[in-house]
């Protein structure tokens, strides 16, 4: 058996990754310990080598994670420790323990410790080569230690600031020209915003030119920009589940100004059936992936993830 920082070295993904890959699509089920430690077996680890594998040609997470635990797709053998030739200073090793200094960083309201990881992430190499691997890892934990109480609140709003702050700066470089074919936003209520900044950053160094909303954009608003801007496509991000109901106001507002926009969606609870029966595209959990299928929908033709 292995603790979740040796499945991650053997598997080749991050820490943060093996946890929202647990919750959110239930693709491994590790034992615990009586002090409530995570445990893994050879077969778990095969599993998310499987799922890792599958992701990487170009699957979403949760496809992949269905089609494995569905049995569609077979689970290949184990690896022994010698064959994967993974030590602590593999490139996922060092991901992990980036992630994990972040958010140490981030718990001891450290701002120039928390700064430092930061730029490290962004030293990894391109915002499209460590947005989806490392730093939306990074968010998921740092939500994960606020939740289970190893972050106090404003420790959790210093490092998202943080985060925010290198985005927006992103997003600003990236600048396109033409009149705006996208709108990106959050429904009404809706304040987690880091994935939809990020993915507004891709999707502008994509070349599509965009106009971003932010957090909490009334209904009004969105009928309002839509109309004046003439956008093609209205992209939200959908975090919570809580989140479902306004998004659906706002689709709703959106096909009487005018159905034959696309609508669109993404983010952590984008995937339920009332937005498609909506006639909303669910946009790829990976925002590089999502990215791709909105450039697609921007330009008038048919997506394909």
């Amino acid at each position: 058996m292995y603790s979740i920082k040796q499945a991650s070295i053997r598997s080749g993904v991050s820490v943060p990754l093996i946890r929202a890959w647990e919750r959110r699509y239930g693709v491994v089920a590790p034992k615990r310990t009586p002090s409530g430690y995570r445990l893994y077996d050879d077969y778990a680890i095969a599993t998310l080598v499987r799922v890792r594998e599958l992701t990487e040609s170009g699957w979403t997470a949760s496809e992949a994670s269905r089609a494995v635990l569905a049995g569609e797709v077979e689970v290949g053998p184990t690896v022994s420790d010698a064959g994967l030739r993974l030590t602590d200073e593999s490139p996922h090793a060092r991901q992990a323990a980036l992630v994990e200094r972040f958010v140490k960083a981030a718990a001891d309201m450290d701002i120039a410790a928390t700064g430092a990881a930061l730029d490290e992430m962004f030293a990894q190499g391109s915002f499209e080569a460590i947005v989806d691997d490392l730093l939306m890892p990074a968010l998921i934990a740092l939500g994960e230690a606020w939740a289970d109480g190893h972050v106090d609140v404003a420790a959790e709003h210093a490092a998202s600031a943080a985060v925010h702050r290198r985005l927006s700066a992103l997003y600003e470089a990236a600048a396109s020209a033409g009149e705006p074919r996208v709108v990106v936003g959050l429904p009404p209520g809706s304040r987690h915003e880091l994935g939809a900044l990020a993915f507004a950053v891709a999707l502008r160094r994509l070349g599509v030119s965009l106009i971003y909303l932010g957090p909490d954009v009334p209904v009004a608003s969105w009928v309002h920009v839509i109309d004046q801007n003439r956008a093609r496509v209205a992209i939200m991000s959908v975090v919570q589940a809580v989140d479902r109901a306004p998004a659906l106001e706002v689709a709703a507002a959106l096909r009487e100004l005018d159905g034959s926009r696309v609508l669109a969606v993404g983010g952590g609870s984008s995937d339920w059936d009332a937005a498609r029966e909506a006639g909303m595209v669910v946009l790829p959990s990976r925002i590089n992936e999502a990215a791709r299928v909105a450039a697609q929908l921007a330009s008038g033709a048919a997506p394909t993830t």
